[in-house]
């Protein structure tokens, strides 16, 4: 009897799973044999040595430490004459009052009260000197810089004033009344329009002027010409020319409606400009006039030499 062995080939798996653990043992013995060497090499600390962890420095011990201010020297006014204080430099002098002040507040004695009050005293004489030498400067040279000559305070000095204010602006709007004219502008439903229409007709008889009442909601164009949003709104115009000025938007009395126009008028003629705007004619050259003391050419704080 013959027994026959048959050789089955490996599967493709089992031998993938042979070449795996062949690998994995090589990787084991050459761990191994690096831990080995690992542990002769070091073997001052053992294998299973434990140690501290290194200890973590504090913040607070990096940081510098902030640097002490030194302590703040006061001033004592022993270390002054009475002239040192009255001759003193008006800005050195207010920081030392300050000082002072501060001074008695935090520590309040005696001595430091009775030094903020001698500061407080010559900075009142001081003040007291300055007024009266400003009086005597100013009455000594009154046509330099005393107003009284053109805009008194004295009861019949202001009825004075106030009747040439009057005349000049009649005289200004009656002959102005030749070539401008006001435009009025209103829009239906007005109320105010209504009350300024009634204030206009008394201007209208005194002065003779053309008044032109414009309607925005009609007249768009005209509107937006002059920019007009508000009612009711006057504006000055001058035949010829294309300037214009506003009046006033809304309801003014009659004496508000001639000042504002006697300056409108003056305005568009060239007689003022910005800075001399609220400026009457016979104020020219005074002291209400801004610019006068540039034409006169000279220098006022040399008369006293």
């Amino acid at each position: 009897m013959q027994t026959r062995f048959s050789i089955r080939p490996c599967r493709s798996g089992s031998l993938y799973m042979l070449w795996l653990g062949c690998l994995l043992m090589i990787v084991a013995n050459a761990s191994a044999a690096g831990l080995e060497n690992r542990f002769y090499d070091d073997t001052r600390h053992g294998w299973f040595w434990y140690e501290d962890p290194p200890l973590v420095q504090d913040e607070s011990e990096t940081k510098p430490k902030p640097v002490e201010k030194p302590p703040r020297k006061l001033p004592s006014l022993d270390n002054y004459s009475i002239d040192q204080l009255w001759n003193m430099y008006p800005d050195d002098f207010q920081e030392l009052l300050n000082v002072l002040q501060k001074k008695a507040v935090q520590t309040p004695t005696e001595q430091n009260i009775m030094e903020y009050l001698t500061m407080q005293d010559i900075a009142r004489r001081k003040a007291l000197a300055y007024t009266n030498a400003t009086m005597y400067v100013t009455q000594k040279h009154s046509e330099l810089f005393n107003v009284n000559y053109v805009y008194p305070t004295a009861g019949p000095g202001i009825t004075a004033r106030v009747r040439m204010q009057q005349n000049e602006i009649f005289q200004t709007i009656s002959r102005a009344g030749n070539d401008h004219a006001l435009l009025f502008f209103v829009s239906p439903g007005c109320g105010f329009c209504a009350k300024q229409a009634g204030i206009l007709a008394y201007f209208k008889d005194k002065y003779g002027w053309e008044i032109k009442t414009v309607d925005i909601s009609r007249n768009i164009n005209a509107a937006a010409r002059f920019n007009i949003t508000i009612t009711p709104t006057l504006l000055l115009i001058k035949k010829g020319q294309e300037k214009y000025m506003t009046v006033t938007s809304g309801v003014i009395a009659l004496s508000e409606l001639e000042r504002k126009l006697y300056r409108a008028i003056r305005y568009l003629q060239g007689n003022t400009q910005g800075d001399t705007f609220l400026m009457y004619d016979f104020q020219k050259g005074s002291a209400f006039d801004p610019a006068s003391i540039l034409e006169k050419g000279r220098q006022p704080w040399k008369m006293t030499q």
